[in-house]
Formats: C-alpha cells, sequence, structure tokens
C-alpha cells in the first residue's frame, strides 16, 4: 500500500484544542464492519456494544512531564528540552531532543528552574536528538521529584495555548499507572471513573498491558512505499495476567477490544505461531498497515488520525481501507474533532 492513499485534506478548525467538557460525552462513530453502517453516538454509549465476560484491552502507561525549557550557559539562550527516555539511571543519562537543536553541542551546560538542576550535552544523536547527562546532587527520588516539578505536561506541539493546569490531569487516562510515556495513549483519555464502572458492573473485564509512547508514533513517514518505513522501538510490557485473560477470551470466543492503537500494537507484537499472546518485556518496532491479518483483537476503539499517520494506516488495515477511508470524510462532513483530545471510533 501507498503513502498517498492516505491523504485526506483535514481543515485546522477540525483539531482539538481541548478536551471535551467530561471525558465519555466526547461523540464517538460506531463502525461495523460487516454491514458498513456508520453510527454516531457518544463516548458513553459504547457500554451498549460490550456484554457480560467481553474484555477490554487498555494501556496502562502513565505521562510524565516531559518538556522542560532551560538556558544555555554564557548566552542565557532559551532551550526547549523534551525528554524521550532514560538511558542509564545511575548516570542520569537521558535521551532528549532540543529545540532549537543548532544552539546546542557537545560540552554545553544548560541551567533549570533557579540553577535547580544542570545538564551537559554529551552526544548528538539524530538532527535534533541529543544525550544529556543530568548533573544532580541528591538521591534518584529527589531529580525525579525536580523533574515533575520543572516539567510541563507534554501535550502536542499542534495545540497552539499554553499548557494550563488540567491538562495534567486530562492528558493522562484515570487508570494510568506505570511511568515513562512521552505522549497520552489517547483512546483511553475518554474513560472516566464512572464509565469504568458501569463497564464493571455489566459483567466486562479488563487487562492491562503497557506501552511507554514515544515520540516514534507520530514520526512522519516519509517513504511513498510503506514496507520501507521504520518505526521507531517502543517499549512494551505484556504481564502474565493480561495473557491468561486474552487467551481464554479468544478460547471462548468473547469480544477482544483493544482501547487504542497502542494496545493492538501491544497485542501483535508478541503472537505465538498458533495465534495466542505471549508474555514479553522489551520492545516493539511493529508497523501495522493494510493488509494485516490481526490474531486477537476483534474490536477496536481509536481517535481520529491525522492524514498519512502510522496510526490511520493502522486503523484502516483493522476497519478495512474502503470503510474507514469513508468513515473518515463522514467525520469531517459532521465536524468531528481529530487527534489527541478529539472524539472517538468504535470498530466492530
Amino acid at each position: 500500500m501507498k503513502l498517498s492513499k492516505f491523504k485526506f485534506t483535514l481543515p485546522e478548525s477540525l483539531l482539538a484544542e481541548r478536551p471535551a467538557e467530561e471525558r465519555e460525552e466526547a461523540r464517538l462513530m460506531v463502525l461495523h464492519r460487516e454491514t458498513g453502517e456508520i453510527e454516531h453516538k457518544k463516548f458513553k454509549d459504547v457500554i451498549d456494544y460490550f456484554d457480560d465476560g467481553d474484555l477490554m484491552v487498555m494501556n496502562d502507561t502513565k505521562v510524565f512531564p516531559a518538556r522542560m525549557y532551560g538556558n544555555k550557559e554564557k548566552t542565557g539562550a532559551r532551550i526547549e528540552v523534551f525528554l524521550l527516555r532514560e538511558l542509564n539511571r545511575e548516570s542520569l543519562l537521558w535521551d532528549v531532543l532540543v529545540d532549537p537543536a543548532r544552539k546546542i553541542r557537545i560540552g554545553n551546560k544548560l541551567y533549570f528552574g533557579d540553577d535547580d538542576l544542570v545538564a551537559e550535552e554529551i552526544d548528538n544523536t539524530t538532527s535534533r536528538g541529543r544525550t544529556l547527562r543530568f548533573l544532580f546532587d541528591g538521591s534518584y527520588e529527589d531529580f525525579k521529584a525536580t523533574i515533575e516539578k520543572l516539567g510541563e505536561t507534554p501535550i502536542p506541539k499542534y495545540i497552539k495555548r499554553e499548557v494550563e493546569p488540567e491538562d495534567a490531569e486530562r492528558y493522562q487516562t484515570v487508570y494510568a499507572k506505570n511511568e515513562g510515556a512521552v505522549a497520552a495513549p489517547t483512546a483511553g483519555l475518554h474513560f472516566s471513573k464512572h464509565l469504568l464502572k458501569r463497564f464493571e458492573i455489566k459483567g466486562i473485564d479488563f487487562a492491562y498491558l503497557t506501552l511507554h509512547v514515544g515520540l516514534g508514533t507520530f514520526r512522519s513517514v516519509e517513504v511513498e512505499d510503506l514496507t520501507k518505513h521504520k518505526m521507531d522501538s517502543e517499549e512494551i510490557h505484556i504481564p502474565e495476567q493480561c495473557v491468561e485473560q486474552v487467551n481464554t477470551a479468544k478460547k471462548e470466543k468473547r469480544r477482544i477490544c483493544a482501547v487504542g492503537t497502542t494496545s493492538m500494537r501491544v497485542l501483535e507484537s508478541s503472537v505465538s505461531t498458533d495465534g495466542y499472546l505471549k508474555p514479553f518485556d522489551g520492545w516493539t518496532n511493529k508497523f501495522i498497515f493494510p493488509p494485516f491479518d490481526f490474531n486477537l483483537a476483534n474490536c477496536m476503539i481509536t481517535n481520529f488520525h491525522t492524514p498519512e499517520s502510522t496510526l490511520l494506516m493502522m486503523t484502516a488495515a483493522f476497519g478495512g481501507y474502503d470503510l474507514v477511508m469513508k468513515a473518515y470524510k463522514a467525520a469531517i462532513k459532521e465536524k468531528y474533532r481529530f487527534y489527541t483530545y478529539g472524539d472517538a471510533m468504535l470498530i466492530i
């Protein structure tokens, strides 16, 4: 499949700047793969499509305040530092993106806050990528507390407004547990505690796995032939309990719903030859695009994605290219809200 097949014109006004007033009040488009029917609902109506014994597979990663602003030594130039991942805990080494990149070279120091924290660049990785060593006197817990204090919620760059206090809560799922993501698994943002309780009362089960969302998920595809695109690796964890729940549900032919493209990627990253899930701790660079045979989940909840994104490609692989692109036309006509803080789609 070609990149150009995923091109469409998305009006900028449909990029959601803020979340819905209440999590479950976002809109929901329901796609029926067998009939091609498209329904327009509220997200809270999602419960009507599930029954006792169905399984929701959720990504319990937790976003940390990954965006920081420092000042370069001598010049005082303001530099944005986006923490990507910790490379070495003892040495406080981190992979980061810096902006503007041209102003930072190996050996340069950056000062954060009232000099609460100092970092030195020790390596260049990609065009904007750097390796920083943080210079900090104190325990690791104190270091993390300082990052929490100085960092801000890493809402996406397309959102032109300043970060607001409510973003700390709304750019996080209510079931977030394992810290390590620099972006939220957005489909899960629509679940409120109240809605989860209603699912529980109806007898619907939950299985949790982890994918620490990195910027690779959002990196643009720059090759027309999708087979030549390489995804950045992201860290995943599939615990034994999740494996048991998913495999039992599959054997009993129950509904298994992947909540978000991240959950779907994790499920498809560790499948045995007979089509069952295996426990796994490590990294995945799985890239899913049409055509693709899915092994485990038979329905998926996802947000509305931007043109030519890998997330749209996975959605089209699962929902069927023609139906998904038809649904996206309808979404634009009906003024659904797109991207991180946008509306949701259920594919069944």
